[in-house]
């Protein structure tokens, strides 16, 4: 990967269909959130396509699925499949994992493989899909204590999700389980641990500010939401006290990195935070190395 080549670094994006064909969503989920999302374009791109897709943009892409198995009966993607294709399209694709905090002992020992054996880069966790609270120490501490050993990064939904919205009972996701002032006693508790706040966090966007200012390895994606929406308290800390700890994120393939990016380009954002904010920031957390020469 040329980090010097690249214009950006998208820390969101989403593996929604394995090369057999299975989704990573129930029909009815799926459908609700192109509708949610407004989805322009191929709703569900392959890996190698979405490998395409970022390189013709001189773009790298950090890919991941949701395994929530327990909780949808849906099965995941396999993470095993998503690091085989970040190999193959190292160029433009990290790899990060998702372990169902549901599955115990197996899901831990499958973390520090997934690592080890694939060099998986992160895990991401949606606590309003999977249905549990980030800070539950008997459900996900192990988890944890893996991915900070390792210096994977755990990357955590928060905020409402589109996933379920227009559903009757909204699919059955509850919205609670994703206040990241849960993931402020994660970070307490594992302060080595590297920690993405993923999403404005609507209705908690102040909640998500706070703890990012206080704990030293929290950092905020800026995926799922058109810049132009953004909260003016979002915009004017990542100008100033979270200059080095916002990162940019799509949440492609349900909102695309040309749509953010152009929308991006309208925000008040000082000269300077720009380049960190898209690029600079994403490579220094994910260890990727950058020569601003």
């Amino acid at each position: 990967m040329d980090i010097g080549e690249l214009v950006a670094i998208d820390v969101h994006t989403h593996a929604e269909v394995s090369a057999k064909g299975a989704a990573s969503l129930s029909a009815e989920l799926d459908t609700a959130s192109a509708s949610y999302f407004k989805v322009d374009g191929n709703r569900k791109p392959t890996l190698p396509e979405i490998a395409a897709y970022y390189r013709e943009r001189r773009m790298a892409a950090v890919v991941f699925t949701v395994d929530a198995e327990s909780a949808t009966g849906t099965a995941p993607v396999p993470n095993e499949e998503i690091a085989e294709a970040a190999a193959e399209h190292s160029d433009v694709l990290i790899p990060f994992a998702s372990i169902d905090p549901f599955r115990g002992r197996a899901g831990v020992r499958q973390a520090r493989r997934l690592v080890e054996e694939y060099g998986v880069r992160g895990f991401k966790f949606h606590p309003s899909i999977q249905g549990f609270f980030p800070n539950d120490r008997a459900l996900a501490y192990e988890l944890y204590e893996v991915i900070e050993e390792t210096g994977t990064i755990a990357l955590f939904h928060t905020g409402q999700t589109g996933i379920g919205a227009g559903v009757p009972g909204g699919g059955g996701i509850r919205l609670k389980y994703s206040n990241p002032m849960c993931v402020d006693d994660v970070a307490a508790d594992f302060p080595d641990l590297k920690i993405i706040l993923a999403h404005p966090s609507f209705p908690w966007q102040d909640e998500a500010l706070a703890v990012a200012t206080h704990k030293p390895g929290v950092h905020i994606d800026l995926s799922g939401w058109s810049p132009k929406y953004f909260p003016p308290q979002l915009v004017q800390y990542a100008n100033t006290l979270l200059k080095d700890k916002v990162l940019f994120g799509s949440d492609y393939p349900v909102l695309t990195p040309d749509r953010w990016l152009a929308d991006f380009e309208k925000l008040q954002i000082k000269d300077e935070v720009r380049p960190k904010i898209l690029k600079e920031n994403a490579a220094r957390l994910l260890g990727l190395g950058l020569d601003l020469g």
